[in-house]
């Protein structure tokens, strides 16, 4: 018995047009389009990729977001483009103290930070979605339990960054960045698990109690759908319903 990720869920002022800002950034299509979520996918059918749900927010954002998106890039040349892409779809360049890196580092339309990565051979193979970087105070503690909660393998860990990744090899990176700031307040962006159609949901919520899950009251995430619960550094989840247009990684 195991769960895995559904998507990564952005709380979203306007839902469907930063969702249509994704969807044209990355090439993908639009799954689900309703008043209340509108969820984007990759068009590869075999599903290589973690969805995008953007559901209502009800908090304005506040600070520099605890999950972001990196992008890859093919070469120099398609870095460029992308992040000229970015911008003429309405992103803007962004100064968080990054310094001077080989990465573009810029805010989509509601202000979400996310990264165009220079070409590195380690996401030479992950789709338009380079990595999923969650900011941590323990980066090897969170990237276990996400282990456990995802299914997915430690593929490397260093004393500032771990990094998950299916063990199909297939897909995005989960990535757990060391960060001197402790979470305050609730998440603009969350990942969502979901389990699979044969398993027992009360199960799971009992094992990823165990790894270090912690229950949360219940509408303490709104109106979004499943489970709320916290992992170990109260960054908060929903343990979803099995869908079939999300991730099967």
């Amino acid at each position: 018995m195991s769960t895995r990720l559904a998507c990564v869920v952005f709380d979203a002022d306007r839902p469907r047009s930063v969702a249509g800002f994704w969807a044209e950034l990355l090439g993908w299509q639009v799954a689900v389009d309703r008043p209340d979520e509108v969820d984007i996918a990759a068009n590869d059918p075999d599903g290589l990729e973690i969805a995008l749900t953007f559901l209502p927010a009800e908090h304005a954002k506040r600070g520099k977001n605890r999950i972001h998106l990196d992008l890859a890039s093919r070469s120099l040349d398609h870095q460029c483009v992308q992040v000229d892409r970015a911008l003429a779809l309405g992103a803007r360049p962004i100064d968080i103290g990054q310094g001077a890196v080989p990465w573009v580092v810029l805010a989509d339309p509601e202000g979400n930070e996310f990264c165009v990565l220079e070409p590195r051979e380690q996401y030479v193979d992950t789709g338009a979605i380079a990595a999923i970087v969650v900011d941590t105070t323990d980066p090897l503690r969170l990237a276990a339990f996400w282990s456990a909660a995802s299914g997915w393998p430690l593929g490397y860990d260093t004393a500032e960054v771990a990094g998950l990744r299916s063990a199909t090899g297939l897909g995005s990176w989960l990535e757990f960045v060391r960060t001197g700031e402790s979470k305050s307040g609730r998440n603009r962006l969350r990942l969502d698990l979901t389990s699979f159609p044969a398993d027992d949901p009360a199960l799971e919520v009992e094992r990823l109690r165990a790894a270090g899950a912690i229950p949360l009251a219940a509408g303490s995430l709104g109106a979004a759908p499943g489970l709320p619960l916290a992992d170990p550094e109260t960054n908060e989840f929903c343990l979803l319903r099995p869908a079939p247009h999300f991730s099967t990684v």
